[in-house]
């Protein structure tokens, strides 16, 4: 089957989906507190979703990211990722993934790892427990570092992603790099997007950019540069002294889009080809109406790749949040 190749050659290899719009947490950044979630009968179902994500691959997706609002909270998930890992037993897919906020992992890393999920990654913006109740308004620090330990115990390489938040954790850089550096874990920084209707001032109140977190770490550690790439926006250094792998996300001082191989699917099957546009395609209806056949749907995903544009618009530069996106972090799927 033809690969998919967007106006751009570039490649699409990569897919993020969306499995819920809900969360058990309500992060600051992501979401309101008092949230209108989407009726159920608007989701996809899990037999939607197995469907959907197997067309992308038929299609030459070959990494596929689980996200949410919290992917694990959703009833009966574990079916969908045991039915997802016979790709990765034909092959026909490289990795099977999530990101998680981590407050459900002791229940099921154990059953992530069997079924064929290696590394997960898990959103931690703070390693104090008040600012951390502060920060997600509902979740609770200790529920996520059990979490955290039952992941590595069970055998999962874990990152953690950090939002980088101004006047809230910058004097936690030093803190988060120990605490990977101890337990083995990666760590990615990642700077905050305007997404979601939270406020014009509190969005650029918490702007901090990564080039002066950069240049904190390397008042104190030797940074190296690295080629790798793990299939999505990361650029990473190597701290010479620790020998730490640690990540950097740019969407605002250093646009990583020349290089985009991915798209988002929400569970609402809207696909978005960019997180910072408003352009989006529908894929539920051909998904529902046409049960008998997945060709109406890979057309569909085509004519949606097709549309899929240069980059985003990001930017703060002007004292503005420039490119605000209208939908929360948490519709889309982080």
């Amino acid at each position: 089957m033809t690969p998919l190749v967007d106006p751009f050659a570039r490649a699409i290899t990569y897919l993020r989906l969306s499995v819920t719009d809900r969360c058990d947490f309500r992060c600051v950044y992501c979401m309101s507190e008092n949230m209108n979630f989407l009726p159920k009968k608007e989701l996809l179902t899990l037999e939607e979703l197995d469907r959907l994500c197997s067309a992308f691959i038929q299609m030459g997706v070959r990494k596929l990211r689980i996200t949410g609002g919290e992917p694990l909270v959703r009833r009966d998930i574990i079916k969908f990722f045991g039915a997802m890992g016979r790709h990765l037993d034909s092959g026909g897919l490289d990795e099977l993934t999530l990101t998680t906020n981590g407050s459900q992992l002791a229940r099921f890393a154990t059953q992530l790892r069997d079924i064929g999920v290696r590394r997960v990654n898990v959103s931690l913006d703070t390693l104090d427990e008040d600012k951390f109740a502060r920060v997600t308004r509902w979740g609770r620090l200790p529920q996520v570092l059990k979490g955290l330990d039952a992941a590595q115990a069970a055998g999962l390489r874990v990152k953690l992603n950090a939002v980088a938040l101004k006047g809230f954790n910058e004097d936690e850089l030093f803190d988060l790099q120990a605490f990977c550096h101890a337990r083995d874990m990666d760590l990615t920084f990642i700077e905050v997007m305007p997404m979601g209707d939270l406020g014009e001032e509190e969005r650029i109140g918490q702007y901090w950019p990564l080039t002066d977190l950069r240049a904190q770490l390397a008042q104190r550690f030797t940074l190296t540069d690295l080629s790798e790439r793990s299939g999505g926006p990361a650029r990473y250094v190597r701290l010479e002294e620790t020998g730490q792998k640690i990540g950097f996300i740019t969407p605002l001082t250093h646009n990583f889009c020349e290089s985009c191989n991915r798209v988002r699917v929400t569970c609402t099957g809207e696909i978005f080809t960019c997180l910072g546009q408003e352009g989006k395609s529908d894929l539920r209806g051909p998904l529902r109406n046409t049960p008998g056949s997945n060709a109406p749907l890979q057309d569909a995903i085509r004519k949606a790749i097709g549309l899929k544009p240069k980059g985003h618009d990001f930017d703060y530069s002007r004292g503005e949040a420039g490119g605000k996106m209208s939908r929360h972090m948490s519709h889309t799927g982080g």
